[in-house]
């Protein structure tokens, strides 16, 4: 049996519909129906490519791995305005050091000059540059200047450079190196947010947040003065925290206790192999238990540092 066909019926009803729709002044063009303009489309690939562009351009700036030429180098030793400038320009020229690089020598003045540069992030570069050649003219006397430095890392790369040059005059504050950093409020007021007990910092990281005790500032708009913000001396981890939120804490109050990082310990360990002393023994032992927190490379450069330590102590008359 033969049934009657509606296609054709409904095709034409549907074309007609189009048709007309299409036909209506003012509609919206086909191809933005099915997609976007050009021109948008434009926008968004512009938008990606500068969201992938712009990370990337910081990083090659910032990058300390970047090889400079020797005039840049010696114009970024200048550059007060940009201190990261004067990190990288050290950083490359340790590098040469280290790969006996001759030419390295012509900035070996400026090392010395940088030994008293006011941002600290400067002078633990240069502390740590200088530790690469023992013969470096001046190095010596200004390590030996740094030990009296007001920054506990700075201090602690200028006595690891020092046994480079056979030195053990920062013995002391190697031994510094291993212990816990007791960060304190530096005035009155309230404590309004801390870093978590067992969390990792870097050196400069916020451990604290306090509002001053002061009356407010004249031009603070909600009547209050600006929170200080307590930071890290070293990197490492929170080891605990003595004022928790809410409280009020006295100047010179104690915030927070800071375990040294792996790295710093290492290095400390591996200069006390080398000059340590019966009674840097306490500090070292600590280091030498396992535990999960103590990395396997770090416990056995504590027991190898012991057991030198111990050793040369039974070999004195």
């Amino acid at each position: 049996m033969n049934s009657p066909s509606r296609s054709s019926t409904n095709g034409s009803a549907e074309a007609s519909s189009v048709e007309n729709s299409a036909a209506i002044p003012g509609s919206p063009p086909q191809e933005a129906a099915h997609g976007m303009s050009t021109r948008t489309r434009m926008f968004f690939y512009l938008t990606a490519w500068l969201i992938v562009l712009l990370p990337f351009l910081f990083w090659w700036n910032t990058w300390f791995g970047r090889q400079l030429p020797d005039q840049q180098i010696a114009e970024y030793l200048r550059d007060d305005k940009r201190p990261r400038h004067i990190q990288h320009a050290l950083v490359q020229i340790g590098e040469r050091v280290m790969r006996h690089d001759t030419r390295a020598a012509q900035w070996y003045p400026e090392l010395v000059r940088l030994a008293t540069h006011p941002v600290e992030e400067v002078r633990n570069t240069d502390a740590w540059v200088m530790g690469q050649d023992a013969k470096g003219a001046g190095f010596h006397e200004a390590l030996l200047r740094m030990l009296q430095d007001s920054s506990l890392m700075v201090r602690g790369n200028a006595a690891l450079s020092l046994v480079r040059f056979g030195d053990d005059s920062g013995r002391e504050q190697i031994v510094a190196l291993l212990q816990p950093e007791h960060v304190f409020a530096p005035s009155a007021g309230r404590v309004t947010d801390t870093a978590r007990v067992g969390t990792a910092i870097h050196q400069g990281g916020i451990v604290a947040k306090l509002q001053p005790a002061a009356p407010p500032a004249a031009n603070s708009p909600d009547g209050e003065s600006a929170a200080t913000e307590i930071r890290s001396p070293i990197s490492g981890r929170v080891h605990s925290v003595s004022a928790a939120t809410g409280t009020t804490v006295a100047a010179g109050d104690e915030i927070a206790l800071i375990d040294p990082g792996d790295e710093q310990v290492w290095e400390a360990l591996r200069a006390l192999y080398l000059i340590g002393r019966a009674e840097d023994l306490p500090a070292i032992r600590p280091y030498e238990r396992e535990s999960r927190d103590i990395p396997d490379r770090v416990r056995e450069q504590a027991l190898l540092a012991d057991r030198a330590i111990r050793s040369r102590a039974s070999a004195r008359p």
